[in-house]
C-alpha cells in the first residue's frame, strides 16, 4: 500500500516537471517565464481604495456619491434597497483583471485560485468575522461544471476559507442560467432573478457571499436574496474583482 502510493506520488511529480520542461509556467499578463502570476504585475493591478469605495456597494470611487446603489440604479435592476448588508472587492476590473479571471475559468488555470483568494481575503474587513461567519460560494451551473471539468467557484471560496480559518458552506443551489458575461445590465438582472433557491435550511446567522467579478450585482443580489428568505440577518459580498 505505501509503496503504491510512493508509486504514485513519483508519477505525478514526473509528470509534473516534464509538463514544466515542454510547457513552461508563463504569466497571463506578460508572459514573463516561471510564475503564473509574476509579483510584478500583481504589483500593478488596479487595486482598490477601500476609503473611496461605497460602504454599502463597494463601487470604487462611491464614497460620497455613488453611481452603482443609487435610488434611479437600482429601479434599473427592479429593486428599491440592496439585498444584502454591505460589498468590497479587492481590484478594479481592467483588461488585465480580466486575463486573470479567464484563464482561471475558461482556461483552467486553477494555480490563480490562491492569488485571488489572497486578495480577496486581504479586502474582507476584520469586522465582517469578528462573530463567527460562513463563506459561501455562487453556486456553478451544471452545465458550466461540465465544461470547465471543475468548480471554479468552489475552489476559490476554499481558498478563502483555508486563509481567513473560516468554513466554507454551499448553501445555494441554482437553475440552468445564460452565462451572465452575454447579457447586459437588465438582462443579467432577469436572467438570475428567482434562479437561486436553498440547499438547506438551517442557515448561519452571519454570512459572507464571496464571488470572482461584481459587474452590474446581479447574480449576488439574487443570491442575497434567497439566502435572506432563509433567515440569514447578516449578509456581505466580497469578490475579486469591481467593474
Amino acid at each position: 500500500m505505501l509503496a503504491s502510493h510512493v508509486l504514485r506520488q513519483y508519477t505525478q511529480a514526473t509528470a509534473e516537471v516534464a509538463a514544466e520542461f515542454f510547457w513552461p509556467t508563463r504569466c497571463v499578463i506578460c508572459g514573463g517565464m516561471g510564475e503564473v502570476l509574476c509579483l510584478s504585475c500583481q504589483n500593478k493591478l488596479p487595486f482598490i481604495d477601500h476609503v473611496r469605495a461605497c460602504p454599502r456597494c463597494g463601487a470604487a470611487f462611491g464614497q460620497h456619491q455613488c453611481c452603482d446603489c443609487n435610488s434611479y440604479s437600482l429601479k434599473g435592476l427592479g429593486r428599491n434597497h440592496l439585498p444584502f448588508d454591505s460589498c468590497v472587492s479587492a481590484v478594479s476590473y481592467s483588461e488585465d483583471v480580466a486575463r486573470i479571471v479567464r484563464a482561471r475559468k475558461d482556461q483552467d488555470e486553477r494555480r490563480l485560485a490562491y492569488t485571488m483568494a489572497f486578495y480577496i481575503a486581504c479586502a474582507i474587513p476584520p469586522a465582517w468575522i469578528e462573530k463567527p461567519a460562513v463563506l459561501v460560494p455562487i453556486p456553478t451551473t451544471a452545465l458550466a461544471l461540465r465544461r470547465r471539468g471543475f468548480d471554479h467557484s468552489f475552489d476559490l471560496v476554499k481558498e478563502v476559507g483555508m486563509l481567513l480559518s473560516l468554513p466554507v458552506k454551499s448553501l445555494l443551489h441554482v437553475a440552468q442560467t445564460q452565462d451572465q458575461r452575454d447579457l447586459g445590465r437588465r438582462l443579467r438582472a432577469h436572467n438570475v432573478a428567482g434562479q437561486f433557491s436553498l440547499a438547506e435550511t438551517d442557515l448561519p446567522k452571519r454570512v459572507i457571499l464571496v464571488d470572482d467579478v461584481y459587474t452590474t450585482g446581479s447574480t449576488v443580489m439574487a443570491a442575497s436574496d434567497a439566502l435572506r428568505s432563509g433567515g440569514v440577518e447578516e449578509l456581505f459580498v466580497a469578490t475579486f474583482a469591481r467593474v
